[in-house]
């Protein structure tokens, strides 16, 4: 019997999800952590720094903050380009296009001295090329990882993504500080492009599920690491017999027959932008995204309170201030690597109840109740949400001793951490054959509900106080995602399958 006709003898259950070893995976991990603090960390990097660059370019302070919103707006719609491109070309060119682009504009900008215009574009530019990062890394984590292990990364993944806000003013202050030159945030990007664009060429090897399957098909071209590639040519000039780089496996090569038709090469496709639009409205993934983007949302407007309050109310200088960014950013660390132990065990537990182990249930995918799943505790998360954010804003409002609201933003951090990757991996779940697309919108509405909310944020402290302020947003952040959990718990499952019967019928 052929390989081919063995192949398909096989039960689909017989096939492993992933060939990518445990070692593989661990790299991943770190790899993708590393990688995606070129959002969180580039978005911000000069916030410290806005005075500074007013002078350096000698603009109004309006103007430099007018770089910022221009960042944001790329951030929002730049994922929706490369992600669906990286859902059928691949991850890894894209990646490399990406990081590339990333790295010239952050060349161009720490060359860039006194041209306003110039440092408006290059900042768009630098946005195009690191704002996919997210999108991109949630894709990898599903080419990689069975629905029921997805924590394990996700987990330490977004912990040191979120290293990003906490660090980035010892890395800009630090900078400027050493050299005294404030262009040396822009070179300290450089040099986190350049590191960046070294580790994907080397280490980082094609995962998307369209180009090599499980991991069984061989990639070419420029689907291969360098190293690779690298340890080819000196295998062949040293006349070793290289085609055992080639050979797999009897499983390998039943689970390459199965993803018939790949070759190891990815696709190019006119890119749908509007996939991720569409996405957004559908009725399941509309609570779902909402989940998702309100704890970010919330999250943001903590932190861009912490310099007024610990500044002007406080009346701390700013080191100090700077220093109040450490707790959240603590909170936000181990709320990540708490949430992926929370996730795996939740997915666990909700497939024992129904009869199933670990990721068995993968021939009828669209019975699982996954909504049930990743959504399990979330009630009294929300609950418990309110209370702490209800607290933050009485506590700065009457002038409580400071370690109180430096603990409750600690303690915000690591909820909104929790509940932004519970959703956020619930996402892609539900959309397993366009993770990319999938991860691009939940990106969307995170940059448009934050940018929203912390344009509103410091208008309303003023006419209302901030306890009132954070009144409001935990009832809204609260209130809303108790009553949009309830609905996914209720008639997520069942509005999810009609619409996939609807995409086979």
């Amino acid at each position: 019997m052929s390989t081919k006709d063995k192949s398909h003898s096989l039960p689909p259950t017989s096939q492993p999800y992933t060939i990518f070893t445990l070692n593989h995976r661990r790299l991943f991990t770190y790899l993708l952590g590393y990688l995606t603090l070129a959002s969180s960390l580039t978005a911000t990097i000069y916030f410290p720094l806005i005075d500074l660059l007013s002078n350096q370019y000698n603009v109004s302070t309006q103007l430099v903050n007018l770089t910022i919103t221009f960042y944001v707006i790329f951030q929002a719609i730049s994922p929706a380009f490369w992600a669906p491109v990286s859902d059928t070309l691949g991850r890894r060119p894209v990646f490399l296009t990406t990081f590339s682009i990333y790295t010239c504009a952050s060349i161009g900008l720490a060359l860039n001295k006194s041209n306003y215009a110039a440092l408006l574009l290059l900042r768009g530019l630098q946005s195009i090329g690191g704002s996919a990062v997210m999108s991109l890394a949630y894709a990898v984590v599903a080419d990689l990882s069975p629905h029921s292990e997805r924590g394990k990364i996700l987990g330490p993944m977004l912990a040191s993504t979120n290293l990003g806000p906490c660090v980035r003013p010892v890395i800009g202050g630090g900078a400027i500080l050493a050299s005294g030159d404030v262009m040396w945030c822009f070179w300290a990007l450089v040099i986190f492009g350049i590191s960046s664009l070294l580790l994907i060429g080397w280490t980082l090897p094609e995962t998307a599920r369209t180009v090599v399957g499980n991991g069984a098909v061989y990639p070419q071209s420029i689907w291969r690491t360098w190293l690779s590639m690298l340890s080819e040519k000196i295998a062949k000039s040293d006349n070793i017999d290289t085609t055992n780089n080639n050979i797999m496996t009897q499983e390998e090569e039943e689970a390459a027959d199965i993803n018939a038709g790949k070759t190891g090469k990815g696709r190019w496709m006119i890119p749908n932008p509007f996939m991720s639009l569409k996405i957004i409205f559908y009725r399941d993934t509309f609570l779902i995204l909402w989940m998702a983007a309100s704890p970010y949302a919330v999250w943001y407007c903590v932190q861009t309170s912490i310099p007024l309050i610990f500044g002007n109310t406080y009346g701390y200088n700013d080191l100090v201030v700077g220093l109040c960014f450490l707790p959240g950013g603590l909170g936000v660390i181990l709320g990540g690597l708490i949430a992926g132990r929370f996730m795996d065990w939740n997915y666990k537990h909700t497939a024992r109840t129904i009869g199933l182990e670990g990721d068995n249930h993968m021939g009828g995918r669209n019975q699982f109740p996954f909504e049930k799943a990743r959504s399990r505790g979330s009630f009294t998360i929300l609950s418990v949400s309110i209370a702490l954010l209800v607290g933050y804003g009485w506590a700065v409002q009457l002038h409580a001793h400071p370690s109180i609201p430096l603990i409750l933003q600690a303690l915000i951090g690591a909820k909104c951490t929790v509940v932004l990757q519970m959703f956020s991996a619930l996402l892609v779940d539900i959309f397993p054959k366009r993770p990319g697309a999938a991860a691009a919108a939940n990106n969307i509405t995170r940059c448009a509900l934050s940018a929203s909310a912390v344009a509103a944020l410091q208008p309303l402290s003023e006419a209302i106080g901030r306890s009132w302020i954070f009144t409001i947003i935990a009832l809204i952040d609260g209130g809303i995602g108790l009553l949009a959990v309830w609905a996914l718990r209720r008639w997520g499952s069942a509005w999810r399958q009609k619409r996939d019967s609807r995409a086979h019928g």
